[in-house]
């Protein structure tokens, strides 16, 4: 499958370099290759689709690769190289950043002792499935944070974007989902998209989530 490049080279070989031997255990992932050519990148091909609402089963597809990935180091070189919006929301998120719009949401925020490993941060549209195979993940989003936050993201996305039913927060920590939502709500501010509603929205939901 080839697609613009649209990460670092470094990350680029990065990927190629962890996903390429990892052990899949219930999940199938898109193996990166690490060529760049004219500005565009290649991965294995997947078989599957998105379907809307199977959130649930995508956490649990998510915790399958956490499993896998959790001893891999933590990649400084890749985590350093991307200044974009969502590793902007991100360190909002986790107190690494100030960001005054949301600072009523961060003052809602409790510590969070669970530690921290690669995950993918970006699992809601990146998990196809399919009829006869595991489920397939790709286009890694690698953050350096406890593995359930990847999970509050999936539900984060589900309740602002999908119109999943509240019940579908019961799934996550409180406290991982206030920072998911605080991580996307900054996240459509800094990309400059139409953000407004999302941060009502997230302003609801994490008053709710929040002890």
């Amino acid at each position: 499958m080839l697609k613009p490049l649209d990460r670092s080279p470094v990350e680029v070989a990065w990927q190629a370099e962890t996903l390429g031997p990892l052990s899949c255990d219930g999940f199938r992932v898109a193996r990166p290759r690490r060529e760049i050519v004219a500005g565009w990148t290649a991965s294995e091909y997947v078989e599957g689709r998105h379907e809307h609402g199977r959130w649930l089963e995508i956490i649990a597809v998510g915790e399958r690769l956490h499993a896998a990935l959790a001893d891999v180091p933590r990649p400084d070189a890749v985590l350093e190289a991307n200044l974009d919006p969502w590793r902007t929301g991100d360190r909002v998120a986790w107190g690494d950043e100030p960001f005054a719009e949301v600072d009523d949401l961060l003052a809602l925020r409790r510590p969070v002792t669970a530690p921290s490993q690669l995950v993918h941060g970006d699992l809601t549209g990146n998990v196809l499935f399919h009829d006869e195979l595991p489920p397939a993940v790709i286009d890694l989003a690698a953050y350096w944070r406890p593995a359930g936050y990847a999970s509050a993201i999936v539900v984060a996305d589900a309740l602002v974007w999908e119109g999943a039913p509240a019940e579908v927060a019961a799934a996550v920590d409180p406290q991982l989902l206030l920072r998911a939502l605080v991580y996307r709500a900054v996240t459509s501010i800094v990309a400059g998209t139409d953000w407004k509603p999302t941060v009502e929205l997230a302003r609801r939901i994490a008053a709710c989530a929040s002890p």
